[in-house]
């Protein structure tokens, strides 16, 4: 279900899903912790990958991309993930994942770093935090996530065209768009090949204590600043339990009817306690 009406109240309403402050930069700085930068020895062996709906046809096994890239110009590297690769349709719920550096415990607050680019459209991927375990994950798949942001321009069962805005979950299987602030209105498609980088402030707090909630801030594109993008975006599933894994899930689309196999650069992904909006000393 898609609202794809989302009101700027919301991001004045809730400007903050915690009471923990921006704290100060130097601090900032030492404060994240590293998830992945896709440049140690270490490569993809932390990853988990599972295609946990494989129905393609004729059947490929394994059929998910997961691979490093490097850039040709500054040798950063990066990781590509897509469905499969181009032409080959029926995959979908192709699961990565990986463990955090320190579980965000119930009550605690922290922010998720990341830089993401969009290989090309048509695209469905979706990637956050996860609380259950490993063995759960393949049956639960999107029901693994708890924040959860959502890149797609698939067409939706009730015929709503999703149009590769950034996405939110403002409830349980509701989707909003991201918005710009200066003008209230929901903000423009991802450009595919421009890096974006995203600040997630995540509020693991229970609800009633104003928790299962996270804020979203962009820059890139059309935010050539840090933008806090929407506030007080919901939990998938709002079980409250420490939060254990980084995942991203992308999909095909049916076989009879496939999206695409448009893929997704992450690259860079850190954590730290508290509402930090700084950048990570980043290693290219």
């Amino acid at each position: 279900m898609i609202n794809p009406a989302s009101s700027f109240l919301v991001l004045l309403c809730c400007a903050a899903c915690t009471n923990n402050s921006t704290i100060d930069l130097n601090e900032a700085q030492s404060a994240w912790l590293l998830v992945d930068d896709f440049e140690t020895g270490q490569l993809l062996e932390r990853w988990t990958k599972i295609d946990a709906r494989n129905d393609t046809d004729p059947y490929v096994p394994n059929p998910q991309v997961s691979e490093i890239r490097s850039d040709s110009e500054t040798g950063n590297r990066f990781m590509l993930r897509k469905p499969a690769a181009d032409g080959v349709v029926g995959n979908r719920q192709a699961i990565g994942f990986m463990p955090l550096p320190v579980p965000i415990q119930v009550g605690e607050t922290y922010t998720l770093y990341a830089r993401l680019s969009v290989e090309y459209f048509p695209n469905n991927q979706s990637f956050g935090l996860s609380n259950v375990t490993v063995s759960e994950i393949a049956d639960q798949a999107y029901d693994s996530f708890e924040p959860m942001i959502r890149i797609t321009d698939k067409r939706e069962s009730d015929g709503y065209k999703n149009d590769g805005t950034l996405m939110v979950l403002s409830g349980y299987k509701t989707y909003s768009k991201i918005i710009n602030p200066s003008t209230g209105k929901p903000a423009r498609p991802l450009e595919t090949g421009e890096w974006y980088e995203l600040w997630c402030v995540v509020n693991n707090a229970p609800v009633e204590a104003g928790g299962q909630r996270y804020d979203l801030y962009v820059r890139g594109g059309e935010f050539a600043k840090q933008q806090l993008v929407f506030s007080g975006a919901q939990f998938r599933m709002q079980r409250t339990l420490p939060l254990m894994f980084f995942m991203a899930i992308s999909n095909t689309g049916p076989r009879d009817d496939p999206y695409g196999n448009g893929g997704m650069r992450y690259d860079d992904i850190y954590l730290a306690q508290g509402r930090i909006l700084s950048t990570p000393a980043l290693r290219y």
